[in-house]
């Protein structure tokens, strides 16, 4: 284990160019008859989610100013990437148009403008297709919402059926609660009811009377259902809904065929759906299956039948189809099996077929099945890419629209013609400041794990760069929640590619990149073979001679940013940079409080360290914050948002005041904190677009690549 950290006196605010150390106070609780010692505890409010502890901000503020004296001399360099980085955004980006019903509907931005506007304008206008025509109007206008304010995310637009009423759901702090309003869209007007503390959604009633949302509740977590009649106060609205488990968290969605609202309660493992008709709003809840352990499904209806996808038989899922007037489980006939080789990802129902979204191999397909069961599947032109089922609103429908991406090529919207079997392209990502696809390069490789297993390795580099070992390489990874990372497109990559980096995605387990067993080899008693694969990933690259030790760049956030904790304490040598952006690192901690708003649903993944001795010991043995020890560590990045409800804001502040403590080298660790911001960092786009300058400028810095290119 790790070893005594020495004890630091309280100090005054040390000078900015200083590293802040955070006093530690003596804390520790017993567990599993094992004595914790965590004397960086009090960095958590105790009236979280508030935060207003005066020395708790001092020295997150004292952090911040760290790091901006600390990256001043490069600020022309962050200056610099920022200015290529935004010259190759579209100034005045707009979506491909998507018709709903009566109207085409498409967000855009003005030049300059870090927020969307939506517009509208009606199917019947000649070449309502293309874009927006004369009878274009603004139905809501993101950037004047988003004026003064730090930090504004707009929840989703909820369109009632008339096409008159709208309801969204704003967060202006980062915090992931959402206030609901209801807009006039003939009148420009905003009902007076207004609904805080949602996730920022909504379903209407068939006759547009009433709507279903999700509260949230203390701890974040989304628990209860309610309906709300327009023109009834708030107050009385009826709960449809409520979880008792803390550990399941409900959502709520609308069937393709709009027929239905559909309420979900799950974990990461189980889940178990509910359903009520549209048009008969006040009826009670129908479960199609109940919840019991490791059963994961969904639900949605095709007109005359419900189709759902299901873990039942195989963890790669399969399809089942039930009757209109019966989807209980005991109604479910075989549609699609399940297959060790076909993971079925997903699937979305519209009148006349299924496009179902599967994994082969590691790689995207979509396949189509039409009423009578034949499959189609969709070719593309790459062999290696990244696809799925992009903006479709009409159940009736003779096209399918489709995102698709690779790892040289920009993003791209088809239109899928199911008549003729001709992907119509509709738009190709713009890069004003110019970029030609020829220039680069990419591969796909097998890197051989130390218990054998083959990790995909997906890898972007310019052309001339060599693979000698000379090239610094940037390496990104996450590995949790069966959430695969894939190979595509970025344009603010090309200013490291342009610099002579070598980029790679480890495709490690703990996502479901390979299929579904991918993810249960990364997870819970098997975590460890996660953050083993980045390691083994890495020195792969360096005895292929596409790296060299030292000269790696690392890079992850959230659960990603557990795995930078775990691959520094690792191996350390291999790294000449670190970027752990809000790491989950605090684990053990973590895990052992079922007050915090996500433990309770995370102990599927993790394990509850609280009932479970070998739980508890397996997670301390990981756990990136309990395993720093007295010894060198690379230069290490991490930051954090002050309202984030996922990684709390005191996890990388704990993290990088114990780091300092400890660490034997002279290597910066710096700790940035978006005091007004959450999960995602700032909301702007361009503002997101400097936070990825500042991270590249500190990799260039540290790893003195600064005179590359300036």
């Amino acid at each position: 284990m790790s070893e005594p950290i020495p004890h630091v006196p309280p100090d005054a605010a040390p000078p900015a160019a200083t590293p802040p150390l955070a006093p530690q106070r003596p804390y520790s609780y017993t567990c599993h008859g094992v004595n914790i010692d965590d004397p960086w505890r009090w960095l958590r409010d105790p009236n979280y989610p508030t935060v207003e502890d005066e020395e708790i901000l001092a020295y997150l503020n004292a952090e911040n100013d760290y790091f901006n004296a600390m990256m001043e001399p490069y600020k022309g360099l962050t200056d610099t990437i920022f200015e290529e980085i935004k010259g190759r955004q579209q100034p005045d980006l707009a979506s491909v148009p998507w018709k709903d019903g009566d109207w085409y509907y498409q967000w855009k931005f003005a030049e300059e403008s870090q927020y969307r506007v939506w517009l509208r304008w009606p199917a019947s206008d000649a070449d309502a297709r293309l874009g927006p025509t004369a009878q274009a109007e603004t139905i809501l206008d993101e950037p004047a919402l988003a004026e003064g304010l730090e930090y504004f995310r707009l929840g989703s637009l909820g369109l009632n059926h008339g096409a008159n009423l709208m309801a969204y759901g704003a967060d202006t702090d980062g915090s992931e609660r959402f206030r609901l309003v209801v807009k006039n869209l003939e009148t420009g007007e905003l009902l007076p009811e207004e609904i805080p503390d949602t996730t920022g959604g909504v379903v209407w009633s068939a006759d547009d009377s009433s709507f279903f949302y999700t509260l949230v509740d203390d701890n974040w977590r989304p628990w209860q259902v309610r309906r709300h009649v327009l023109g009834r106060p708030v107050d009385q609205d009826a709960v449809i809904y409520e979880e008792s488990d803390p550990g399941f968290f409900v959502g709520i969605g609308e069937s393709s065929s709009r027929e239905y609202v559909i309420i979900g309660a799950g974990d990461h493992v189980t889940s178990e759906v509910r359903i009520i008709p549209s048009a008969d709003p006040g009826a009670d809840a129908l479960v199609v299956a109940p919840r019991r352990p490791n059963h994961e499904y969904s639900v949605d209806h095709q007109g005359d039948r419900f189709v759902i996808r299901t873990n039942d038989t195989h963890k790669n899922t399969r399809l089942a189809v039930a009757p209109a007037d019966d989807p209980t489980e005991a109604a479910w006939t075989p549609l699609v099996d399940a297959s060790d080789t076909h993971y079925i990802r997903g699937f979305e129902a519209f009148q006349d077929f299924l496009a179902v979204e599967e994994r082969i191999g590691g790689l995207d397909h979509i396949r189509l099945i039409d009423r009578a069961g034949e499959t189609t599947y969709i070719e593309f032109p790459e062999n290696a890419y990244t696809t799925g089922v992009g903006q479709n609103r009409e159940f009736q429908t003779d096209t399918l629209r489709l995102d698709y991406t690779s790892m040289v090529t920009p993003n791209t919207v088809f239109d899928y013609h199911l008549g003729s079997g001709e992907l119509e392209v509709r738009q190709v990502q713009e890069v004003p400041s110019g970029y030609d696809s020829s220039e680069y390069v990419t591969e796909r490789l097998l890197a051989r794990a130390r218990d054998g297993a083959e990790v995909p390795v997906s890898l972007v580099r310019r052309r001339e760069t060599p693979v000698d070992g000379s090239a610094p390489v940037y390496l990104y990874g996450y590995g949790a929640y069966g959430h695969a990372i894939p190979p595509s497109f970025s344009t603010t990559r090309l200013s490291l590619l342009d610099r002579g980096f070598i980029f790679a995605i480890a495709h490690i387990r703990g996502g479901d990149d390979m299929g579904y067993h991918w993810y249960e080899a990364g997870k819970l008693d098997r975590r460890t073979n996660t953050f083993n694969d980045f390691v083994d990933v890495a020195r792969h690259l360096v005895k292929e001679g596409y790296g060299s030790e030292g000269r790696i760049a690392i890079a992850g956030g959230s659960a990603g940013g557990q795995l930078m904790g775990a691959v520094v304490n690792q191996a350390p040598e291999l790294w000449g940079a670190v970027a752990a952006h809000v790491p989950f690192v605090d684990v053990l901690n973590t895990m052992l409080d079922d007050s915090l708003p996500l433990t309770p649903i995370e102990w599927p993944e993790w394990g509850n360290p609280i009932e479970d001795e070998g739980a508890f010991e397996y997670i301390r043995s990981y756990s990136p914050y309990d395993q720093l020890a007295a010894r060198d560590y690379p230069p290490i990045l991490a930051t954090a948002g002050l309202n984030d409800p996922r990684v709390t804001y005191w996890e990388p502040a704990k993290y990088v005041a114990r780091l300092r403590v400890l660490k034997t080298d002279d290597n910066l660790a710096l700790l940035k904190t978006n005091m007004g911001a959450g999960h995602g960092g700032r909301s702007g786009r361009y503002d997101r677009l400097y936070e990825v300058a500042e991270e590249y400028a500190f990799i260039l810095a540290v790893m003195g690549l600064v005179e590359q290119k300036v």
